[in-house]
């Protein structure tokens, strides 16, 4: 996007034209859209048009190539479905202008006149700046006999986000919505213990079950412990087989019994099996539930099952084939298919035609040593675990393996400890 300033005030976009390519005028700006995030700047995603037939819809900021002083031009694309502002999202000039916030500094209060962007390195706009209003004598220019005003740092003022103690947790959370969940579970283990219990709960099962895949040991087990047992249960059958088991294992026995007694029963199953085996073997590693497929699937199926969302990039590389049942323990194991393969082939062949018969698979009790040197010497992302019939029976990822290869610790360290914990062999 080109602009003819590096700052623009949002009010001063109010009304102006929004142009196609060709100079045809396709509506005006209305408002402009800003996402208001937790320990990061304001970011503002899209402007708010309101075109012909008084129909208001959103025009994200990566379509705009240019603001020139009286015309905002776009790349032509205009999705004329009427704007729905979300949870997340917070309204300029609907909401925050004449909002009252605080200065950092403790000396008072000011209120929001207009709100400046700036567009940064990499093309996101954030809000950079306020001009405010202030009624402390001797603090600016007088605004026609109103107050002083001048422009400040969005960084001096508090409130405008409200901070987690201000807001309920469903509030807090709407801010948070587009963070990945490793990011979430860092924000979740830095609020006070009160806090991070009702914030976790305030999560959907899914959502929650993504988290606590990311939380340490003693978080994710005092959040587990605060649920009450069913919500507990539904939670843990949204997670990976290997992480509940994982979680389970830290709890106490007879809550362990309770919550497993409570599962979807194909669900406890799969962590009954992986609860007895040793943490650090393949069996105590794996996921029960990689991508299985019989041989006469077609490449477009397979590619199908490895874009599935519940499918980590690990596992996604990596087709497991085998005899029925497609569920482990699973027939014969007869092959694998990596996705680099099935990006190569037409989509209607039969993947058991494309199979990779040498992969070395490994029984459960193989140690992480023996593991971590089959994926780092044939460059895998993922290892078969087979019993002695060589039905599958799961799959050891990469990242399970340096989530056990880490200090317990490595997502409260900082880089240069984890490092050091490792052997100093920074990248």
């Amino acid at each position: 996007m080109s602009t003819t300033t590096t700052r623009i005030f949002v009010a001063r976009l109010a009304g102006i034209g929004v142009f196609d390519p060709l100079g045809d005028r396709v509506g005006r700006v209305h408002d402009v859209v800003v996402l208001l995030r937790v320990r990061q700047a304001p970011r503002a995603v899209g402007l708010v048009v309101e075109v012909p037939g008084k129909r208001r819809v959103f025009l994200p900021l990566s379509r705009v190539t240019a603001i020139d002083p009286g015309a905002v031009i776009t790349n032509g694309l205009l999705n004329l479905r009427r704007f729905q502002r979300r949870a997340a999202e917070t309204l300029v000039m609907g909401q925050l202008l004449d909002r009252v916030v605080s200065l950092r500094d403790g000396s008072g209060e000011v209120t929001i006149q207009d709100v400046g962007l700036e567009q940064q390195r990499n093309r996101d706009w954030l809000v950079t700046k306020l001009f405010v209003r202030d009624e402390r004598p001797g603090t600016g220019r007088r605004f026609f006999g109103r107050g002083h005003t001048s422009v400040i740092d969005v960084n001096d003022i508090t409130g405008l986000a409200p901070s987690a103690a201000q807001q309920g947790a469903t509030a807090l959370l709407a801010t948070m919505d587009d963070l990945k969940p490793a990011d979430l579970a860092d924000v979740v283990h830095d609020l006070p213990e009160r806090r991070r219990i009702e914030v976790a709960s305030a999560l959907p099962d899914e959502r929650l079950a993504d988290v606590l895949e990311e939380l340490g040991d003693d978080d994710r087990v005092a959040i587990l412990s605060a649920l009450a047992a069913q919500r507990a249960a539904q939670v843990l059958d949204e997670m990976q087989p290997d992480d509940a088991a994982d979680l389970i294992a830290e709890l106490p026995t007879h809550k362990a019994s309770e919550l497993l007694d409570l599962m979807e029963p194909d669900e406890a199953e799969d962590v009954r099996r992986l609860l007895v085996y040793d943490d650090n073997t393949a069996g105590g590693l794996m996921t029960t539930e990689p991508v299985m497929l019989g041989p006469e699937a077609s490449v477009a199926t397979a590619l199908a099952h490895a874009r599935r969302q519940d499918v980590t990039p690990a596992l996604a590389a990596m087709i497991f084939v085998t005899r029925p049942p497609q569920e482990t323990p699973t027939g014969k194991l007869l092959g694998v298919i990596h996705l680099q393969r099935m990006l190569r082939e037409p989509p209607h062949e039969a993947i058991g035609g494309l199979l990779d018969k040498d992969i070395e698979a490994v029984g459960p009790q193989a140690p992480i040593g023996r593991i971590t040197r089959l994926l780092a010497t044939y460059n895998l992302t993922a290892l078969p675990v087979v019993d002695e019939q060589r039905r599958l029976l799961g799959a050891v990822s990469v990242d399970d393996v340096l989530d056990h290869l880490l200090p317990e610790d490595w997502r409260e360290a900082d880089d240069e400890v984890t490092d050091a914990a490792m052997g100093g062999n920074g990248v």
